[in-house]
């Protein structure tokens, strides 16, 4: 089959991490591709694994060569996809998430048009608060701003292919993996592997 590129975007405390992980854990032939970032790295977090964390000087450095596939500044930090990662793990086979922003999203979906876009809402503005507030991670200030661009995020999804509503968790993650069965499913996708037995058919 031919390797796909899913990007998935969300508001911050939509459950998108979340969902792409218990996706991952069901789904064959597909990883998540790591990001640089130039924030710190959060309690528990594990560069190489959740990020490469690095600094703004070697990010710069990065993004004048043309290193990132697309990048952004995201509050007061930046991020970037590996054009090259990215591109490797296509050629292998293996499909690709980017869980990216909608700024990245844009990026991306620019200069790869086959790629596949989906964005995961909150089912209010009241949940996604509760949420943020529930992950005691950030001050009342943060959160706070973290909402008003979560009205900007959410406003992009219109420009997405699919959208999943994270209402009920292992609802979302199943309609998740509809998305991705459904593609590996058409035609073209099946082509070479079912082509013996559809020869023997039109011979028929």
């Amino acid at each position: 089959m031919n390797a796909q590129l899913y990007v998935i975007s969300a508001p911050s405390g939509a459950g998108k991490t979340s969902l792409i992980h218990a996706l991952l854990k069901q789904l064959d032939n597909v990883m998540l591709s790591i990001s640089h970032t130039t924030r710190q790295a959060r309690e528990g977090e594990v560069d190489g694994k959740h990020y490469y964390f690095t600094n703004t000087q070697q990010f710069q450095q990065q993004l004048d060569q043309g290193d990132f596939l697309e990048s952004a500044q995201v509050f007061d930090y930046y991020y970037g996809t590996s054009r090259q990662a990215v591109n490797d793990s296509l050629a292998n086979g293996q499909d690709v998430i980017l869980e990216i922003d909608w700024q990245g999203a844009k990026q991306v979906l620019e200069s790869m048009e086959n790629a596949i876009s989906i964005f995961i809402l909150p089912p209010s503005y009241e949940t996604l608060q509760q949420r943020l507030n529930q992950r005691g991670q950030d001050s009342a200030e943060v959160i706070q701003r973290r909402m008003d661009d979560a009205m900007t995020d959410m406003q992009q999804s219109r420009h997405f292919e699919y959208i999943v509503i994270n209402d009920d968790f292992d609802t979302a993650v199943n309609d998740l993996q509809a998305i991705f069965k459904s593609h590996r499913l058409r035609r073209e996708q099946v082509a070479e592997k079912a082509s013996p037995f559809i020869k023997g058919l039109i011979s028929i």
